[in-house]
């Protein structure tokens, strides 16, 4: 009889996160890239991109929040077995992405009262406004492609949707360059010609996945198209309304922060948002590896909690956790030595530079951290525990990170340094507010697990 030995918990992440990450990496490079080109469009288009990006990002990561919850729900039932009744939670899923449509859709549409808070110019808002419409129409398909992506996350099976990602990436680029500046008769869009571009290949990316759905026998046993059209069941809906919320509102509470960062120091001028957007732009990619880890742990507790065998659970968060905070401090170094590269690969521009260089201060201290309050928040998550983390996200990055930024920012007390004001007093605020919510879900998370050895 052969004996199967069983990976060390570190391994089974990397190799269920790498996918993951590469997924990631190919969506959040297509920021980077509108980033990247509408910078040599003009500076005033890519103030305009920050502005409407921090909004479309509330609006969509929001939503996204909410449908998350299918995943935790999903990897309990893969983990326990109990196949036949995945494919009734996908479609509850597909019928809240719906929902979350509607609602999202009417604030992309009419998004003048969330333009106000910028207090930009005439010129700013419209450009603005024309790119949060173009998103309106991304939307549908960007939610209902989560659908997708949470299954197949869910059920360890990340690399389908790793390559529709990357294959919508390499769309993306051709797209920008069209819309962007224009040809093939096309007139120049600047800036909001991103969001045209990402509408394309959101509905692309979304037919993609339908195929793959429906022909791959991989998802036969869930019964997916089984039993046909089924209506929404409130049973149902309240499960994942009781778990998405809170999640949904974390992720609303995360990217707002940085929404209303880049909405604030909007009022600095043109080119002091244009060097926040460089910084909070290559953040964000970095975060994609902490999430990716993060995702992989929270899916492998999942599984274990659905097998009911808590103490697997624990030693995979543990490892993930470790093996996450490792990682994110040698990156966080590499960064901080590699600073001025990343910004002048970002921007010719020397106004830019010099507001966005500074700013780098805060990266390797601000990744570590993230890499930690996510790891611990994507664990309670696989629990289905996410009512505490969201008011711990709501006191820290709003109350500490946006309050904190904002004295700082605008110099409310005169005892501040002038070089902890503008943009670097926002940036201190929110590093502050993320290394509070890491220490904070760690020891709650500490808290749960003892709960559930005992």
């Amino acid at each position: 009889m052969t004996v199967t030995v069983p990976r060390r918990p570190t391994v089974r992440i990397a190799s269920l996160a790498w996918p993951i990450l590469v997924g990631q990496l190919a969506t959040i490079a297509n920021g980077v890239i509108d980033t990247a080109m509408t910078s040599r469009y003009s500076a005033t288009d890519l103030a305009a991109l920050s502005i409407s990006v921090s909004i479309y990002l509330c609006v969509f990561v929001g939503a996204n929040g909410v449908l998350q919850a299918l995943s935790p729900i999903i990897g309990q039932l893969f983990g326990a077995k109990r196949f036949d009744e995945i494919g009734a939670e996908v479609k509850q899923g597909a019928w809240l992405a719906l929902f979350l449509t509607i609602a999202g859709g009417l604030l992309l549409l009419f998004p003048q009262p969330l333009l106000s808070f910028a207090q930009a110019s005439p010129e700013l808002n419209a450009k603005a406004a024309f790119y949060l419409r173009a998103l309106a129409f991304a939307l549908p398909a960007a939610l209902a492609f989560r659908v997708y992506g949470a299954l197949n996350n869910a059920v360890a099976r990340p690399k389908a949707v790793m390559l529709i990602q990357v294959a919508a990436l390499a769309l993306k680029v051709p797209l920008n360059t069209l819309f962007i500046f224009g040809g093939l008769g096309l007139p120049a869009f600047g800036g909001p010609g991103c969001a045209i571009a990402t509408a394309i290949t959101a509905w692309v990316s979304l037919a993609a996945g339908f195929i793959l759905l429906r022909r791959s026998p991989f998802y036969r046993v869930f019964g997916i198209f089984g039993t046909g059209f089924v209506l929404p069941r409130w049973s149902a809906q309240r499960a994942l309304i009781i778990l998405g919320i809170p999640m949904g509102l974390s992720y609303l509470i995360e990217v707002s922060a940085f929404a209303f960062m880049a909405l604030f120091i909007a009022r600095l001028g043109t080119d002091m948002v244009a060097g926040h957007q460089i910084t909070a732009n290559f953040v964000t990619v970095l975060y994609m590896m902490p999430l990716s880890l993060a995702s992989a742990t929270g899916t492998l507790v999942a599984h274990a909690v659905g097998a009911r065998n808590p103490q697997e659970a624990r030693r995979i968060a543990q490892a993930g956790i470790r093996f996450a905070a490792l990682l994110a401090a040698c990156v966080g170094l590499i960064v901080w030595l590699a600073r001025e590269g990343i910004v002048r690969a970002y921007t010719p521009d020397p106004a830019v530079i010099a507001v966005a260089l500074p700013l780098y201060m805060f990266i390797g201290m601000y990744h570590f951290f993230d890499a930690l309050q996510a790891s611990a928040a994507f664990v309670l998550r696989a629990y289905k525990i996410a009512v505490v983390p969201t008011i711990i996200y709501a006191v820290m990055l709003w109350g500490v990170g946006l309050g904190g930024g904002y004295i700082f920012g605008f110099r409310v007390f005169d005892w501040i340094p002038l070089y902890a004001t503008g943009a670097a007093g926002f940036w201190l605020g929110n590093t502050a507010s993320v290394a509070l919510a890491g220490i904070s879900l760690l020891w709650y998370l500490h808290l749960i697990q003892n709960n559930k050895r005992q």
